[in-house]
């Protein structure tokens, strides 16, 4: 049986991707999962595994070149009685329905030669303050590699140029856009003006969660090997909450609402890159200790440019940890192809008047929600913010993890 691996769906809003590097060759035997094939795009890098265990019979597209999600990318002969996973990836066929390929995969080169290079390439060469259009490729079709960059970086009387515009008057500089820099814009841009924000906080009394971090961090550390912080338990009172609210797990589709039946949660991580949103999948299934885990997993692997596919597919609602950076309000802008955002600012102390009219040093935090009004109303976002903030109010030191 013959199966075509097609360029896979990283993103709702990712249409293509480009060719990094071939793991295997025409001719190879490669296991089921193993990787394949490494690719690049806007997003993410990414490993793509083989969907079945076989013989790479055909490479359908080049190093370098850029490759429409759906798209074909290599053809493996599977071994007898193998089937093919993740059926939006492959598509599984007799041998006599393989078309020759057609040069689907061809490099889409600008005019600027921004595919020239790999995202990796230009970056190297933006670190060593090397101009792309001085450098002569050596890869398929003129594409210029990591070693071309150093070869003109390092050759006698052509020294690096600087990395930067020069000043105007000493003054100001320009900095180039990286890759993914530019794609935050454009989707930030058009999340923005595409979906109508809207804007809730509020304040949670979470000292009970402080006084139990503070009493189970120590030993949690030792026995799982992570540090426990407020992320996970916010994690799963917004699983909770979006299981009571599920309008807050939807998207908006022009002429309909589409509510998602699992609530896989991003988690938005600070790399060198720029911002990148791993995706804990049925986050509301786990316990804080799994989600601990889980969250510390995906947000290692995003700093480490080393996420898998499944770790930037599917989210359907985004938690921002925004109080990491001290921050104690924030307005975080949806993520394209949801209905809001969560950001969990900074954990303070500060003098509450009790119940009793007594004055108390208590931990609060607020809890920032931006919503798309096409999607839901104040009443209906308020009302699972309040059911995240009963969540959370409700810890105290001897409150289970598991």
């Amino acid at each position: 049986m013959i199966t075509t691996l097609t360029m896979p769906e990283v993103g709702e809003t990712v249409t293509e991707g480009t060719i990094e590097r071939w793991l295997k060759k025409p001719g190879d035997h490669v296991d089921k999962y193993e990787p394949i094939v490494e690719i690049n795009t806007d997003k993410v890098d990414v490993e793509i595994p083989s969907p079945v265990t076989g013989t790479v019979r055909e490479l359908l597209a080049e190093e370098g070149a850029v490759v429409a999600v759906g798209e074909p990318l290599a053809i493996i002969e599977a071994v007898a009685g193998e089937a093919a996973t993740s059926p939006t990836a492959v598509e599984e066929r007799p041998v006599r329905a393989v078309p020759e390929p057609s040069g689907p995969a061809h490099d889409r080169a600008s005019p600027e030669g921004r595919r020239r290079a790999t995202p990796r390439v230009r970056k190297l060469a933006q670190e060593l303050g090397v101009d792309l259009a001085l450098v002569k490729g050596s890869g398929p079709q003129g594409r210029i590699l990591e070693d071309d960059v150093r070869a003109f970086a390092s050759e006698p009387g052509k020294p690096p140029l600087a990395p930067f515009a020069t000043p105007v008057q000493q003054e100001e500089e320009t900095l180039p856009l990286t890759a993914i820099r530019r794609t935050i814009a454009k989707r930030m841009a058009a999340s923005k003006f595409s979906a109508p924000h809207a804007w809730l906080v509020m304040e949670a009394d979470v000292t009970g969660l402080v006084r139990l971090r503070h009493a189970q961090r120590e030993a949690f550390r030792n026995r799982e090997g992570v540090d426990l912080t407020y992320l996970p338990f916010v994690v799963a009172a917004v699983a909770q909450g979006l299981r009571e609210n599920p309008l807050l797990n939807s998207s908006w589709a022009e002429d309909k609402i589409i509510v998602k039946k699992r609530i896989h949660i991003g988690i938005a991580v600070a790399t060198d890159e720029g911002l990148v949103v791993p995706v804990v999948h049925d986050a509301d299934r786990l316990s804080v200790a799994l989600l601990a885990r889980a969250v510390n997993g995906v947000s290692e692997r995003a700093r480490a440019g080393k996420l898998k596919l499944e770790d930037v597919q599917g989210g359907t609602f985004t938690v921002d940890n925004t109080g990491w950076f001290g921050s104690i309000i924030s307005m975080p802008i949806i993520n394209q192809g949801q209905a809001a955002i969560l950001a969990l600012e900074a954990v303070t102390k500060r003098a509450v008047v009790m119940d009793d009219d007594a004055i108390a040093v208590r931990s609060t935090v607020n809890l920032c929600l931006s919503f798309d009004h096409r999607v839901l109303d104040g009443a209906q976002a308020a009302g699972f913010l309040r059911s995240v903030v009963g969540r959370l109010e409700t810890y105290g030191p001897d409150s289970p993890l598991e």
